[in-house]
């Protein structure tokens, strides 16, 4: 692929990722708690919940280190399940009487679906960003990192890069630990319900 068509397709990607996973749901959070439905209120709070693991990716690709190209992988896997994953929030979310909020939270949620499932599949083919030291170094994947040094010029200027690293890597630890200890404890506890008894 041409470096500068892979170039725009990266930063057109970040631009939509700010759009899509964090604007938009900050106005549905804002919506959903002026309009007083619970439902939606939770499945945000589990959004975010999720979708911190974006941030993390960011602070891991700022000292360029491989394990953020996996991390945001994973979060674009992960953010449709938690979407989707609960039986109780999908039926409450449902039986709302039709607004405006609905029909916009309902669109986000197919449109975060289709955005997380191609930006997975054009994330595959950098997989290998995350094992080569060689493939590391080159154009097809320095690319990726150019939007995260960006953000830390702009937000964080007077710190090391290898000082953000080591901020996602605890964010990545914390994450880690509280995903699994969801699988392990309160999945086999409660399932698909999101609500706890």
């Amino acid at each position: 692929m041409d470096e500068a068509l892979l170039r725009q397709l990266a930063w057109m990607d970040y631009r939509l990722a700010v759009i899509f996973t964090v604007i938009t749901p900050i106005v549905l959070l804002i919506w959903s708690l002026v309009s007083k439905i619970e439902s939606m209120q939770r499945l945000l709070g589990i959004y975010w919940k999720v979708a911190s693991l974006l941030m993390i990716t960011v602070y891991l690709l700022i000292p360029s280190w491989s394990v953020g190209y996996l991390t945001g992988l994973l979060s674009r896997i992960l953010i449709p399940i938690s979407l989707w994953f609960w039986i109780d929030l999908n039926e409450e979310i449902r039986d709302q009487p039709a607004s405006k909020l609905k029909l916009v939270f309902t669109s986000w949620r197919w449109a975060m679906t289709a955005y997380c499932a191609i930006g997975a599949l054009i994330n595959l083919p950098f997989f290998s960003c995350i094992f080569s030291a060689t493939t590391k170094q080159g154009a097809y994947c320095q690319v990726w990192l150019e939007a995260p040094i960006r953000y830390k010029e702009i937000l964080h200027a007077n710190s090391s890069a290898g000082f953000l690293g080591f901020l996602g890597a605890t964010g990545l630890i914390v994450y880690g630990i509280y995903l699994l200890s969801f699988l392990i404890f309160r999945l086999g506890r409660q399932g698909r319900i999101a609500i706890e008894q």
